[in-house]
């Protein structure tokens, strides 16, 4: 179980980056819908729970080094080729985006020029992808109690100091950019870029076990955890829809309602839940053009790591509302092939179970 937790975790501190802990994703895909943005958690969670839970298996039966054995093995040769593309891509996109939010934190909470914290934040990917898969692991793994512990705070003090009604709710939500035209379909791509992006780490951390039904539970643990953070970050923010409305780091926002200490803490716990984010996608982005640990792979996380910083210089919100939803369309064609391999294999086993019993 210990194994299961430790993997869960890391699923979830890869998927909560940037845009996730600083509330922005949050705000766009969920809050945005008003009060159908909790019935939008509630279907990510057991999305999120049901694909993490089948790739981490896949993962650890395949022993995979990249996500490329996955995708193959799900999608066929034809679709895989297509999904491998559209994946490889996008792992790219979203370390730009965490480099750039990297910035926008340090110039919005420290005063610190933008430059600077994406910089800080490229060096220290950098230097943590060249490290071993194992250590990167439990380096990610480790962070995310510490997001855990200050979201229910802030939630828990949103509820409690709530003084808007559900008509301002409505009306301030309605304000806000909406990610798809429908809750149900926001959420759905909410899931699908961040199992797009996540797909390929959590492949390579399903390698790491070596029992497939350990692997599948740390996936499903990772994924229930995840939708449990997307709910409370939600509720705490619908209930101060007037405060953080406008906001690049919505949950920096509430944080500073409390204190300027807890502000300055939520930051720092931003900025390592950036970090994870990062790290997992420039390892997974290099290590499906260059295997892992070899002198090439060196190289190229360097040079991949100053392209990534050039092209932060977009903006992170921008970015995050660009970017985001176009992966999501996307990564709904990996969670059909997810869905059709676990339905053809139920399907295979029950064929098996009634020939034994004949």
């Amino acid at each position: 179980m210990k194994e299961s937790i430790r993997l869960g975790a890391a699923f979830a501190g890869v998927v909560v980056g940037a845009g996730f802990a600083s509330g922005q994703e949050i705000l766009q895909f969920f809050t945005s819908f008003g009060l159908w943005g909790i019935a939008g958690g509630i279907a990510a969670m057991a999305v999120f729970a049901f694909i993490g839970m089948n790739l981490a298996s896949i993962g650890s039966s395949l022993k995979s080094k990249s996500h490329k054995e996955i995708i193959y093995k799900i999608c066929g040769k034809p679709i895989g080729m297509f999904v491998d593309a559209v994946i490889t891509f996008f792992l790219f996109g979203v370390a730009v985006i965490m480099y750039a939010g990297a910035g926008s934190l340090f110039e919005e909470q420290f005063g610190i020029p933008a430059v600077v914290g994406s910089m800080f934040m490229v060096v220290a990917t950098m230097v943590t992808v060249l490290m071993n898969v194992q250590k990167i692991i439990t380096v990610i793994g480790a962070i995310t109690p510490f997001l855990v512990a200050l979201i229910i705070l802030l939630a828990g003090y949103s509820v409690l100091t709530a003084d808007i009604s559900s008509a301002e709710i409505a009306r301030l939500a309605q304000e806000q950019d909406a990610a798809a035209p429908h809750w149900l379909l926001s959420a759905f791509l909410y899931v699908s870029f961040n199992i797009a992006c996540s797909a390929s780490m959590l492949a390579v951390m399903g390698g790491t076990v070596k029992d497939r039904k350990t692997a599948a539970i740390g996936g499903a643990i990772g994924g229930g955890l995840l939708g449990v953070l997307i709910l409370l970050v939600n509720l705490a923010m619908l209930t101060k829809l007037d405060a953080v409305s406008g906001a690049a780091m919505p949950t920096l926002a509430l944080a500073a309602e409390i204190s300027p200490v807890l502000a300055n803490i939520m930051a720092v716990v931003l900025l390592c839940m950036i970090y994870n984010t990062a790290v997992g996608m420039l390892y997974s982005f290099t290590a499906r053009v260059s295997e892992a640990g070899t002198k090439r792979f060196k190289v190229l996380v360097v040079l991949f790591g100053i392209g990534g910083f050039a092209l932060s210089f977009v903006g992170f919100v921008s970015l995050v509302g660009t970017l985001y939803p176009i992966t999501g369309y996307l990564g709904l064609v990996l969670i059909a092939a997810v869905v059709i391999y676990w339905v053809r294999k139920v399907a295979g086993g029950a064929r098996v179970s009634s020939e034994t019993v004949s």
